[in-house]
């Protein structure tokens, strides 16, 4: 995993694949008609095909490349899964997991949840430049995720961007992943894999070695 700036979208989705951190062809079609520069502050546009974190306010960042393309593949979503997209900040992972599970005959969703408003609004009006509002494959929610979204539940993947401070999942979470469905989270500097094997019980794998900015709640926003 490098730092390194590439001049053009086509060039940073070859890098992914080149390091085999891009595999299945659905992630990389998704990465190839996603453009990461549609989801950077105007400000940033130059650095868009960095496979590095860029600031998009708010305290937050869009999350380096590399780790996305990481996390998708650990997630595995697939056409006509619910996933629910928590810390979904400029809606960039919303976007790129809504092409891959939206189906015709599925009809599989993305809801996307942020805590900070302007952020909320940046992913969505981001998101709609594919059209992936407006066709109802992805859906926005502007508020705290610890409590998930309930009347959307159970979801078939859920996906966090931001770490825990805490080795403990939120029950919400917990209770609204299907029996059999996937739940990828950062905990501190590692990325943890959850599969739910049962209504209560969980087996998990845990790949360390990153990076990421805190989960915000709303008793610390």
């Amino acid at each position: 995993m490098t730092y390194e700036l590439y001049m053009s979208h086509q060039d940073l989705v070859t890098r992914l694949i080149q390091s085999n951190v891009l595999k299945t062809s659905a992630i990389i079609d998704a990465f190839k008609k996603i453009d990461r520069k549609d989801f950077v502050l105007e400000a940033f546009a130059d650095e868009a095909y960095g496979n590095y974190p860029i600031s998009i306010g708010g305290g937050q960042t869009i999350s380096q490349p590399w780790t996305v393309a990481f996390m998708l593949e650990l997630l595995n979503p697939l056409a006509g899964d619910r996933v629910l997209d928590i810390g979904s900040g400029s809606g960039w992972t919303t976007a790129l997991l809504a092409h891959i599970v939206k189906d015709s005959k599925k009809q599989g969703k993305v809801f996307g949840i942020e805590i900070v408003p302007e952020l909320c609004i940046f992913g969505e009006k981001n998101c709609e430049k594919y059209k992936l509002i407006s066709s109802g494959a992805a859906f926005f929610y502007c508020g705290d995720a610890t409590g998930g979204v309930t009347d959307q539940a159970p979801f078939d993947k859920i996906l966090c961007s931001a770490a825990l401070q805490t080795t403990e999942l939120p029950q919400s979470w917990k209770d609204q992943l299907r029996i059999g469905g996937r739940m990828v989270v950062p905990m501190g500097n590692s990325i943890f894999a959850f599969d739910k094997v049962t209504e209560k019980d969980f087996i998990h794998q845990e790949y360390e070695g990153f990076a990421f900015v805190p989960f915000i709640t709303s008793q610390n926003i």
